[in-house]
């Protein structure tokens, strides 16, 4: 059932910060260089323009992207540890199997992310487009979602653990044989969730559950009487 007491201390959630030095040495990313499994450590890549970009294994370790468009690039196996995002691109991108660790994401377009069977921890996504994406199957823990848009994104059998979701559109969002343990949603919008019965457990304001009993009753199959019946 859902908890609606008084909620856990929000600091309970909060992702670690991505370790990163103070200065990084500016580096350029040339689509035509970039080979399976290259890495990018301890540099800033600003202002790049890779669409479609194909590459297996990249990863990128405490290193700052700016304003980076990936858009509709075939990533498998993308790795992001200790990364600052800012205002890029990773729309339609397929990243399947991706991981980020210790991530920071501002301000990003992560519309039709291909993120399924990944994995996510220590993330924190504020102000991002993050609709139709997919993170079917993944792991996600110690994550925090702010005023993101999550409209239509897919979370079927993902495993979500100490997750908050702050003034976060989920509507027409599937949670359909989602696992959520110690989550929270605050100020979402929820209208059509699908597989809204894998709420049971989070924690929402009191306002939050009456805003969304339309919700609910239809996850329960709960009929709303009209005044004749």
């Amino acid at each position: 059932m859902l908890y609606c007491g008084r909620m856990p201390p929000i600091r309970a959630i909060a992702p670690e910060a991505p370790d990163l030095a103070d200065e990084l040495p500016a580096a350029s990313l040339d689509a035509a260089a970039v080979e399976n499994g290259g890495s990018w450590s301890q540099v800033r890549l600003s202002d790049a323009a890779l669409p479609g970009l194909a590459a297996t294994g990249l990863s990128f370790r405490e290193a700052g992207l700016a304003r980076v468009d990936l858009t509709g690039a075939r990533l498998i196996n993308l790795a992001f540890a200790d990364v600052e995002l800012d205002a890029c691109s990773l729309a339609t991108v397929d990243a399947r199997s991706g991981s980020m660790r210790r991530v920071t994401a501002r301000g990003c377009r992560l519309t039709g992310l291909l993120w399924t069977e990944g994995a996510l921890r220590d993330v924190l996504l504020t102000d991002c487009a993050i609709d139709l994406a997919s993170f079917a199957a993944s792991t996600i823990e110690h994550v925090v979602f702010e005023r993101c848009i999550l409209r239509q994104t897919d979370f079927q059998d993902a495993d979500l653990r100490l997750v908050r979701l702050v003034d976060c559109d989920l509507a027409g969002a599937d949670l359909s044989g989602a696992r959520l343990a110690h989550c929270q949603l605050e100020g979402c919008t929820l209208d059509g969730l699908q597989g809204a019965e894998s709420l049971r457990g989070a924690a929402m304001p009191w306002a939050d559950i009456l805003a969304s009993a339309g919700t609910f009753a239809d996850a329960l199959g709960i009929r709303v009487l009209d005044a004749d019946d």
